[in-house]
């Protein structure tokens, strides 16, 4: 393992177009799971100039074409977009193809008699969690959500002027003994409106620099290396400057590539699909793990089979070189957690709407909500790790 090294990760914002697409695919779980908490829901969204198309297979109540679309609306107009090539208003067209769920998957996935709930998928899936953050997230990607979603907030309230929905953020740090210490560059691309310059936009943007990263990781970071807007103007963006499909952001909405991904996107997914569920039961995992302060980082594996109720596999890295107290952790995770598809959902109480606001700034380093909301982020059984 290296000790001392430079590691970027990037964030982008809710107006960024595969994210428009992440935040109107959950919204369409979000609606299926308030009108029934079994639902099954996989959508799809494609958004381009003056377009969004929904795709994909749901089984559950009866949701009309029509309110669908005008949530989708809705989405749009939180989000900010109201321009010629993109806007929440009737120029923009919406199409729903969503169809009835396959009865092959259905079969598959669904308990009977004596069969329990079958995962929904064949896959693999990763959480981590490390002691760098109060949030316990990589720096990196948590610093580079925290400038764009502060900006987002600004944006909206008004306070924050001349700057539109699409924008990106990375952050470059360099760690000395395996910690972060310094940050070594920062990049800012974001979407404004004609009436400002460059310069401008450079004003406007870095006060959010000092506002999202601790003082004393900014010490030597020097004004040639804080990029705003690289390539120069940027006043066609969103889905009018670039096409935007769900599940294209994975990186994004995980570990800023910190820890392995086992592929799958989460946006648009019931719980019952472990792309989702079991990457949010292995980050929770390792949050109290870490929390437990037995490890100052933690990796889990967990592999499932379609129709398969119970984990083909559970792996634990504390990246410490103890075999042993690796064995040991993984044995308590099997004698106390059920991390069959069910018991996922019942541990961390995913049948609830609680998805579209998990689409933008990450999946992880969130606070739990009353709602229910990122209840994978509490840390409520660390004791059984720390005993």
């Amino acid at each position: 393992m290296k000790k001392n090294y430079l590691f970027t990760s990037e964030s982008v914002s809710e107006g960024h177009p595969d994210k428009v697409c992440d935040r109107i695919s959950d919204m369409v779980v979000d609606t299926y799971l308030g009108a029934e908490s079994q639902s099954r829901v996989a959508c799809e969204t494609l958004t381009t100039t003056n377009k969004v198309v929904l795709a994909g297979e749901v089984r559950g109540p009866e949701i009309k074409k029509e309110v669908l679309i005008q949530k989708v609306r809705d989405c749009i107009k939180d989000i900010g977009y109201d321009q010629d090539g993109f806007t929440y208003k009737e120029a923009t067209k919406i199409e729903s193809h969503l169809h009835a769920q396959s009865s092959d998957i259905a079969m598959g996935v669904d308990s009977s008699g004596n069969k329990d709930e079958g995962a929904g998928d064949q896959g693999i899936m990763f959480g981590y969690a490390c002691n760098e953050t109060d949030v316990l997230m990589p720096a990196p990607i948590h610093y580079s959500h925290k400038i764009l979603r502060l900006m987002a907030e600004d944006r909206k309230s008004g306070k924050l002027k001349n700057i539109e929905p699409d924008s990106k953020s990375q952050i470059t740090i360099e760690y000395k003994d395996g910690k972060p210490a310094n940050v070594k560059s920062v990049v800012i691309s974001t979407q404004h409106s004609a009436d400002v310059n460059q310069a401008q936009v450079r004003d406007l943007v870095k006060p959010y620099i000092e506002k999202s990263i601790p003082k004393e990781l900014l010490n030597n970071l020097s004004e040639e290396e804080i990029y705003v807007n690289p390539t120069g103007n940027f006043v066609i963006g969103g889905p009018d400057g670039d096409s935007g499909l769900t599940g294209r952001k994975i990186i994004v909405d995980t570990y800023g590539g910190a820890a392995p991904h086992g592929g799958g996107a989460f946006s648009g997914k019931d719980p019952t699909k472990v792309d989702r569920s079991a990457a949010y039961a292995s980050r929770y995992l390792a949050k109290n793990i870490v929390a437990s302060k037995i490890a100052d980082k933690c990796l889990i594996q967990l592999a499932y089979a379609i129709g398969v109720s119970k984990p083909l596999s559970i792996y634990v890295d504390l990246f410490d070189n103890d075999e042993e107290k690796n064995k040991h952790v993984e044995s308590l995770i099997r004698k106390n957690f059920d991390l069959s598809p069910r018991g996922i959902r019942e541990l961390l109480g995913l049948n609830k709407p609680i998805y579209e606001k998990s689409a933008a700034y990450g999946h992880f380093g969130r606070d739990p909500e009353a709602d229910g909301s990122f209840s994978w982020e509490n840390v409520d059984k660390k004791d059984i790790f720390s005993k």
